[in-house]
């Protein structure tokens, strides 16, 4: 059976009281999880509320006692690995070890511009990705203080203290789809697979070249979960539907196109069929995009109207 968790973009008005009611609504309702981005603004105006992701999984943590949450995706173009080690290991002890480390290398130029983070050129990016993934594996994984010469990240001597209540720490997510970096870095380092908005088939294929990566690496397949990101579009009817669409889109597409782009499109009953698509695929997790976060009807009619069928 499929999970279904919930992912919201923080930079698009995420206050305080929005996050809370969202977070409450995900708990009680069935949901299997609360993941949001880690952007500081969107790559084009106007900019709006985001509330600090670390902070506001410091919050989760300690209000909620069920649900996995996570970033989809901590960047290390801004986030030193040494900090996000130790955010990561404090945050999942607080939660009794619910929290999904994503990491991402950054992309969004916009916002490095702002704010003066050095985005770097892709190939240095990646390099500087892989650096910081070796960081925080090794102050997770480590009791002896631990020494790193790198490039762009030193250690010396540094050690997480306090030790991480679960061995390892918190498992960590690769999000993304590319084949000559993301990858052959998810097979290397990473527990889970984070897909961005792709087809079923698409997916399938990826999917399968990350088993052959993960038996290069002496890796079972089973030791890497496979989850998507999905855009998001709900509605209880088709008039509904095609209103929606509309108003995402501009009237540029229809609700087909953007299912042929992989977004999840329609009613409850399209939904669930969408979604059997991507178990097909091997999908194990789906995180639904949630764009208007003031609906929580929406949140609410999804986990009385599908989620039930999923579970048959």
């Amino acid at each position: 059976m499929i999970e279904i968790a919930i992912f919201l973009e923080g930079q698009n008005g995420l206050t305080w009281p929005r996050w809370q009611r969202i977070a409450t609504a995900v708990e009680d309702l069935g949901y299997v999880g609360l993941y949001r981005s880690d952007h500081f603004t969107n790559a084009n105006p106007p900019d709006k509320e985001s509330l600090e992701l670390w902070v506001s999984l410091t919050w989760l943590a300690s209000h909620t006692d069920r649900i996995d949450f996570g970033p989809l995706v901590s960047p290390i173009s801004f986030r030193n690995p040494a900090f996000t080690a130790r955010m990561a290991a404090a945050v999942d002890d607080l939660s009794g070890g619910r929290l999904v480390l994503g990491l991402g290398a950054g992309w969004q130029e916009r916002e490095h511009n702002n704010y003066g983070f050095d985005l770097l050129e892709i190939n240095d990016r990646f390099d500087r990705f892989e650096e910081g993934i070796d960081v925080i594996i090794n102050l997770l994984h480590s009791d002896q203080a631990v020494d790193f010469n790198g490039k762009y990240f030193q250690l010396n001597e540094g050690i997480l203290l306090p030790r991480p209540q679960r061995s390892g720490g918190p498992p960590i997510s690769i999000g993304g789809n590319g084949l000559k970096r993301t990858l052959p870095l998810t097979a290397r380092y990473a527990q889970e697979w984070n897909a961005l908005m792709i087809t079923p088939d698409k997916f399938a294929e990826l999917n399968q070249h990350l088993d052959g990566l993960l038996a290069d690496q002496s890796r079972e397949p089973d030791e890497v979960r496979r989850s998507m990101m999905v855009g998001c579009i709900f509605a209880n009817d088709e008039a509904q539907l095609q209103e929606r669409v509309a108003a995402r889109t501009g009237g540029e597409r229809t609700a087909d196109d953007l299912r042929k782009r992989g977004v999840i499109v329609g009613t409850a009953d399209q939904m669930v069929e969408q979604l059997n698509q991507l178990t097909e695929a091997g999908v194990q997790r789906v995180m639904l995009q949630w764009i208007d976060l003031d609906d929580i009807d929406g949140i609410e009619t999804i986990a009385q109207k599908v989620l039930p069928q999923l579970a048959d």
